[in-house]
């Protein structure tokens, strides 16, 4: 009796053992799952701007994390949950603290972009000093991590300043995989021109289909910035560029009398440009669930111009799954979300 019960013990020591092995080891895949929605007015600071919101501007998240065992199998048991290979979230060599860092450069250069739009687009002051177009990490397989390092600064495409990402892409667009982009880089203190030939778009990147590019995952506009009146943004432990949308709402709103809320609770992903354009970010339908759960009544989301497979229809289609009040509303330009906002009557009077 003795020894059966040893071998029992020895057995659930060996099984727990093994539970444990499968919690610490990482498999080499990413998994993302619905965050929230955060509230923007505390984290964000106008200098003697209005603060009277009747409503809410609310950014929306998506959690991500390594996986192991057994967050592999639990993402498999909902819509909502997504698997991602390794390789297309972190660069081969890059460390989770590269890979934190890079996308707390992306979310700083996304505040900056918001802020400028908003100011621009309220008629306020802004001044801005370009340093060049910062390369963050490439695409494997195309030819910019052949031809570039991560330490260069983009300064031209073909003999045309570029100051801003937007700006770099414009220039690239409409080239075809015969081509190249001669590119003026500034490296180690000097200016440099490396001819960059293009190269198709993996199958696997969103977005990517049936385009070619150079192969720079994430850019990032370096500049230096000062506005009047003086602007803040401090939001911790979220990074990326797409919480830029609704960082340019809240911006705007603290610099205009006006309350755009009108007592709703927006909430909202997009990235943003200087001028203002909102484009395409990823976990579009995870976000709305976020929405959903915070019980926003809008929902602001890219429409990429009406374009197939775009953020807009991922959201639409999430909200009639989830079956939700909440109302998904597609929008190109910053100019879109604010007319909108502005057409409709006060919450209260609506529910009345």
């Amino acid at each position: 009796m003795v020894i059966e019960k040893k071998k029992k013990i020895s057995k659930a020591w060996i099984i727990g053992a093994i539970l444990i092995v499968l919690h610490f080891y990482k498999l080499p895949f990413y998994y993302s799952q619905p965050g929230d929605a955060k509230e923007l007015a505390p984290f964000v600071e106008v200098e003697g701007g209005y603060k009277e919101e009747q409503g809410s501007f609310m950014l929306t998240t998506v959690l991500m994390g390594q996986t192991n065992v057994y967050f592999y199998a639990w993402a498999q048991l909902s819509d909502y949950r997504d698997i991602y290979p390794e390789d297309q979230i972190k660069r081969p060599e890059e460390t989770e603290e590269d890979y934190l860092h890079r996308q707390q450069m992306m979310m700083t250069s996304s505040q900056d972009a918001a802020k400028i739009a908003a100011y621009e687009y309220a008629g306020k002051e802004v001044n801005i000093s370009y340093n060049g177009i910062m390369v963050t990490s490439f695409i494997e397989g195309m030819s910019a991590e052949e031809y570039l390092t991560h330490e260069d600064r983009i300064l031209a495409v073909d003999g045309y300043r570029v100051k801003t990402v937007n700006e770099l892409n414009k220039r690239l667009a409409g080239k075809d995989l015969s081509e190249e982009a001669v590119l003026t880089v500034l490296r180690d203190g000097e200016e440099v021109e490396i001819a960059v030939p293009l190269s198709p778009f993996p199958e696997d990147i969103e977005g990517g289909e049936g385009r070619v590019g150079i192969g720079i995952m994430y850019p990032v506009t370096d500049r230096s910035i000062s506005f009047t009146p003086e602007v803040t943004i401090d939001v911790q432990n979220i990074g990326g560029p797409s919480a830029g949308f609704m960082f340019a709402l809240e911006v705007l709103n603290q610099l205009t009398s006006e309350d755009l809320t009108k007592g709703y609770h927006i909430s909202g992903t997009g990235t943003i440009d200087e001028q203002g354009n909102v484009g395409r970010i990823g976990g579009a339908k995870q976000k709305v669930v976020a929405a959903h759960n915070a019980g926003s009544d809008i929902f602001f989301v890219p429409k990429e111009g009406g374009r197939e497979g775009s953020n807009y229809e991922e959201a639409s289609a999430t909200a009639q799954d989830l079956g939700t009040s909440t109302k998904v509303i597609g929008v190109n330009t910053l100019a879109e979300a604010v007319e909108y906002l502005e057409s409709l009557g006060p919450k209260e009077e609506k529910e009345s």
